[in-house]
């Protein structure tokens, strides 16, 4: 496979205010038929679409892996909390076991109201009932345990049974999410390996004109003009990602030797105290949204419709980020996709 993949930017959107402004690369750029009928814009039309099926089936894969993660931690600690109900319903059998002998052993002694009239005195026929009774009480609350328990160890079974084949149905999904991920990247490499030397580089021009001519419309649009400095917790994970570059990207990686595009992300805010979700879907979803006229270094960019792609922000319109199969962590244009919008991981919830 080359190692030069290749996109282009056909369009981006970004939201300013309550507009919508549209950047496009120069159609005229174009170049013409290839012997074989397709123009180089085809060509990279074909390899953009490819790219982007294998970046959302690496995100769904993801989202399928964080899913099997966290139900395998709830598998273990209902398999915890079973051997202790266990326990504990064995302890009460045996405390049962024991006052039922206790019972049949004791089924021939005078009724504690008979010893209460043939007692020579009295009061210490009360408190010896007094003790009766105390055991009485001791013995219901043994046999109260014993049920609570069973029913409990029985709850336990099920939830554990249920849990257990939860994760086997996830990790079944899990293999399918893999290998449509192969299969979506083999597609790549089958039109990659297609192209001659030349077709590649007529490629790499066609995407970096287009490129350039997106981030030169974004910047002038004045969307991206106020500089602001990252937050601390921004500043420590900008600085982890940098530290990344050059690093391979590797879908489904998560560091420290390679990472995906979310992994990175991830990764970068983790370490600076503010775990966000794994998957770029789950970051536009979940994390506080911003406009771009507000967005500082250390910020995600979120990239197309599907939320299938994602930067963290650098400052003077760059950003950081683990590309797709065959590059390295790096820095980039921020218009060098479509952007869908940013979301500052550590925003503060609004006061209501």
């Amino acid at each position: 496979m080359s190692g030069k993949l290749l996109r282009l930017v056909c369009t981006v959107a970004v939201a300013a205010g309550a507009g919508v402004v549209l950047v496009l690369p120069p159609a005229a750029a174009a170049p013409g038929p290839e012997p074989g009928g397709r123009t180089v814009t085809q060509q990279l039309t074909d390899l953009q679409r490819l790219y982007r099926e294998a970046e959302k089936a690496t995100e769904t894969y993801n989202a399928t892996a964080e899913k099997l993660t966290k139900q395998r931690t709830e598998v273990a600690r209902l398999d915890l909390e079973l051997a202790r109900a266990r326990r504990s319903l064995h302890d009460s059998r045996v405390a049962a076991g024991r006052l039922a002998r206790q019972q049949y052993q004791g089924s021939t002694e005078i009724s504690a109201y008979v010893r209460l009239l043939l007692a020579r005195n009295p009061q210490q026929a009360l408190d010896e009932g007094h003790v009766i009774g105390q055991l009485a009480r001791e013995r219901a609350e043994t046999v109260g345990r014993l049920t609570e328990n069973e029913k409990k160890a029985d709850g336990l079974a099920r939830a554990a049974r249920k849990a257990l084949d939860g994760q086997l149905s996830l990790a079944e999904r899990q293999k399918k999410d893999r290998d449509d991920v192969q299969a979506r990247l083999e597609d790549v490499e089958k039109l990659l390996v297609s192209l001659t030397p030349e077709q590649l580089a007529a490629l790499a021009e066609l995407e970096k004109k287009g490129t350039d001519e997106a981030q030169r419309q974004l910047m002038a649009s004045g969307v991206l003009s106020s500089e602001r400095r990252p937050s601390r917790k921004g500043d420590r994970a900008l600085k982890y990602a940098v530290r990344q570059i050059g690093k391979p990207y590797k879908w489904g990686a998560q560091g420290p030797k390679s990472y995906d595009c979310s992994g990175l992300t991830s990764q970068a805010w983790g370490r600076a105290g503010t775990p966000i979700p794994r998957t770029s879907q789950e970051q536009w979803a979940q994390l506080p949204r911003i406009p771009l006229k507000k967005l500082r270094p250390g910020d995600l960019v979120i990239y197309f419709p599907e939320a299938t792609h994602v930067a963290m922000y650098l400052g003077e319109g760059m950003m950081i980020q683990a590309p797709r199969t065959g590059e390295n962590v790096k820095v980039s244009p921020i218009a060098s996709y479509p952007i869908l919008g940013a979301v500052r991981p550590d925003q503060r919830p609004r006061r209501l």
